[in-house]
C-alpha cells in the first residue's frame, strides 16, 4: 500500500503541476500579451490557444485529480491523517477549479475557438477576454493549494 500510495502522490503532484504552470503562464504572460493585440490577433490566437488546451489538457487534467482523489483515499484507508487531509483538501481545491472552469473559462474558449475556425474576429473579443482573465488569478491560486497540499501529502507519506 505505501508504494501504491507513494505513485498516487507523484502522479498527482506531476499532472496538477502541468496544469498550475499552464495557469501561473496565462496569468504572467499570455493575459499581458493579449491586452497588447488588435481583436484579430487576440481572437485568432487565443481561439487556437484554446482549441489545442480543451483538446489536450483534460488528460493531465484528470489524471491529477483521481490520483488526488487515490491519494486521499489511500492514505484514509492506511490511517495517515496528514496525506489524507492534505490530498483531500488539494482535490476540493481541484474540484473548485472544475467548477469555474466549466463556467467561465470554458464558455469563452468555445467562443473564441468557433470565431478562429471560423477565421473571423469574434465581435466581443475583448469582453470575451476580460471575462476568462476575471479567473485565471483564482484559478492559480487553487491549482497552488492543490499542487501544495499534494506536496504535503508526499513529504508525510
Amino acid at each position: 500500500m505505501e508504494a501504491l500510495l507513494l505513485t498516487l502522490a507523484v502522479v498527482a503532484t506531476m499532472a496538477n503541476a502541468v496544469v498550475y504552470g499552464t495557469d501561473v503562464f496565462s496569468a504572467l504572460v499570455q493575459r499581458p500579451a493579449m491586452a497588447h493585440v488588435d481583436d484579430a490577433a487576440l481572437t485568432s490566437a487565443m481561439g487556437q490557444i484554446h482549441r489545442f488546451g480543451d483538446s489536450r489538457m483534460p488528460i493531465p487534467g484528470v489524471f491529477g485529480l483521481v490520483a488526488t482523489v487515490g491519494t486521499a483515499a489511500v492514505a484514509g484507508f492506511e490511517g495517515k491523517t496528514t496525506p489524507s487531509v492534505a490530498s483531500g483538501v488539494a482535490a476540493v481545491a481541484l474540484v473548485v477549479w472544475l467548477a469555474i472552469y466549466n463556467k467561465v473559462s470554458a464558455p469563452v474558449n468555445k467562443e473564441l475557438t468557433g470565431a478562429a475556425l471560423d477565421c473571423r474576429v469574434a465581435p466581443d473579443a475583448r469582453a470575451l477576454q476580460r471575462t476568462w482573465d476575471s479567473v485565471i488569478n483564482v484559478r492559480v491560486l487553487l491549482q497552488a493549494v492543490a499542487l501544495g497540499g499534494m506536496c504535503v501529502a508526499l513529504a508525510a507519506s
